[in-house]
């Protein structure tokens, strides 16, 4: 492994805080104030952030934290195995914080604040190819990835990511011809409670979704454009347990409006356009705003930053900055992280700017 280490921001790890869900008066984002903390000559789509930290995945087999306290570098290392693939899924539970990468072979990485690394899971064949991670608790979590067979790959942990185990096939619904998954943001899975979340796209685009944590598996099909293998849902973000969105597209026509962006008020059994040939086109993560009741959404692509206030319904353009993932700190301040940099976007309201705090 090569790292690099700030000594003087060193301190014991501490597990990320929830952001509360509770409802509050509409913000009305009308700029939003973006300030790059971190350059590096990688690629960056997987990024979390909590009260303390910036934890992100990247290319090149590079994984980093930085202190949100001030943004300063606390590590950044690479896992000397993996530089030849992208880290494109991570998550976190109180104990330790996890890394997947996509590609052949997946190698999935238990690894903490000082760059300590045990592999937990390593996956090999023509197919593999992973796409996102998340944690329900502590102790259970889970990753999904293409199908290798006849379904899509799903590992699911009961023991805080020391052992993975796959779901059978028999305990899931068959994939269709050409039906896959896109590894853009690490956004292919949401989770609220015990409830999961799945989006792919590709031939069809559809969402698997579980309510007794990946024991067993429902599928419904979306309106998002697909046929091809460029086209289908590239992200996706539930509230509560009602209310979704899935958003993406075509990525090879990022300007096309058509079909990109849904939405479910029923916990994922339907799903019914929004702002269909209207902007933003192609997107390649979406979350809603915290505190917001639902109403208030960003997404973010390589074309840029939109906002919508009225449940995806109009969207305005706030810039044309491009990132590929999002992850937000509290209701009016975020972090995004593209091509060689990770950012820190401070979202600016209709009248006065608010007091933002850094935790």
């Amino acid at each position: 492994m090569k790292y690099l280490v700030s000594i003087s921001f060193l301190f014991l790890f501490l597990g990320c805080v929830n952001v509360a869900q509770n409802d509050t008066s509409l913000k009305g984002f009308n700029d939003v104030k973006i300030e790059t903390i971190l350059k590096r000559p990688v690629s960056i789509r997987a990024l979390e952030v909590c009260e303390d930290q910036i934890f992100y995945g990247a290319s090149e087999g590079e994984f980093g934290y930085l202190n949100t306290a001030d943004n300063s570098v606390a590590f950044i290392g690479q896992v000397e195995e993996a530089k030849n693939l992208e880290f494109r899924a991570i998550s976190r539970t109180k104990e330790a914080d996890y890394i997947l990468s996509a590609g052949n072979p997946a190698l999935l990485y238990k690894v903490n604040y000082f760059g300590k690394r045990k592999l937990s899971h390593k996956e090999e064949g023509e197919k593999v190819f992973y796409d996102a991670i998340a944690f329900w608790d502590d102790l259970n979590g889970i990753a999904m990835g293409d199908p290798t067979k006849d379904c899509i790959s799903i590992l699911i942990t009961k023991d805080g990511g020391e052992n993975w185990e796959a779901v059978p096939c028999e305990s899931l619904p068959k994939v269709v011809k050409g039906e896959a998954a896109f590894a853009a943001s690490n956004t292919n899975i949401s989770i609220v409670g015990k409830k999961v979340w799945i989006a792919t796209g590709g031939q069809v685009s559809r969402v698997y979704s579980s309510e007794d944590m990946g024991k067993s598996w429902k599928v419904s099909s979306t309106p998002i454009v697909s046929g091809k293998e460029t086209t289908g849902v590239y992200t996706m973000d539930f509230y509560d347990e009602k209310i979704g969105i899935v958003m993406g597209g075509d990525y090879t026509q990022p300007e096309s409006q058509q079909q990109n962006k849904a939405m479910t008020y029923d916990g994922g059994k339907t799903w019914k356009l929004i702002a269909d040939g209207q902007e933003p086109g192609y997107k390649s993560c979406v979350k809603f705003v915290p505190n917001s009741n639902a109403k208030e959404i960003i997404a973010v692509g390589f074309t840029g930053i939109s906002y919508s206030a009225d449940y995806g319904e109009t969207w305005t353009q706030l810039s044309d900055e491009p990132f590929y993932t999002i992850s937000f700190l509290n209701d009016y301040t975020a972090y995004a992280a593209g091509k060689g940099k990770i950012a820190k976007l401070v979202f600016i309201e209709n009248g006065p700017k608010p007091e933002v705090l850094s935790h």
